[in-house]
C-alpha cells in the first residue's frame, strides 16, 4: 500500500476520533444537574455518622462537576422511591465534605458503598443500574 495514503488514512481516523470527543465533552458539560428526590439522606461530615448508624444505607459519594455523578442521580432518586423498610439512600458531595470521602477511602466517583448499621458491606465504583443496586440492598436486608 502507498505510505501516504495509509498516512492520510491514519490522520483522518485521528481527526475524527478528536472531533468526536470534542463533541461528546461539549454535550456531557450541558447535562443539567438533576435535582435529588426528597427521599435521598443529605449527608455532611457533621451529620454522617448518625444518619448511617442504623438501618441499611447506600451512600453516593459525588461532586458536581463530575459526569458519571450526573448520570447516577435519576438512578437514585428511582431507587430511593421503590426503598422500603429500614433501607435508604444518601448522597455525600465530596468536595464540600473531604473528612467522610478520607475515611472511607473515597478516591474515585462516583463510588457507592453499603452500610448496615454504620458498617460497610459492600462498595461500587462508578455508574450501576437501579436493578443492580436494589439487588444489592436486597442482600444485606
Amino acid at each position: 500500500m502507498n505510505p501516504s495514503l495509509i498516512t492520510f488514512i491514519i490522520a483522518f481516523i485521528l481527526i475524527a476520533l478528536v472531533a468526536s470527543f470534542i463533541l461528546n465533552y461539549r454535550k456531557m458539560k450541558k447535562t443539567p444537574v438533576v435535582e435529588d428526590s426528597d427521599k435521598i439522606k443529605r449527608l455532611t461530615d457533621q451529620n454522617f455518622e448518625h444518619q448511617i448508624k442504623s438501618g441499611i444505607t447506600l451512600v453516593d459519594f459525588w461532586a458536581t462537576w463530575c459526569m458519571p455523578c450526573k448520570i447516577m442521580a435519576p438512578i437514585l432518586n428511582d431507587l430511593s422511591e421503590v426503598l422500603t423498610g429500614n433501607a435508604s439512600v444518601g448522597k455525600l458531595d465530596v468536595d464540600k465534605n473531604k473528612a467522610a470521602s478520607a475515611k472511607y477511602g473515597v478516591r474515585s466517583i462516583p463510588t457507592l458503598i453499603l452500610f448496615k448499621n454504620g458498617k460497610e458491606i459492600n462498595r461500587f465504583v462508578g455508574v450501576k443500574t437501579k436493578d443492580f443496586l436494589l439487588k444489592e440492598i436486597q442482600k444485606v436486608q
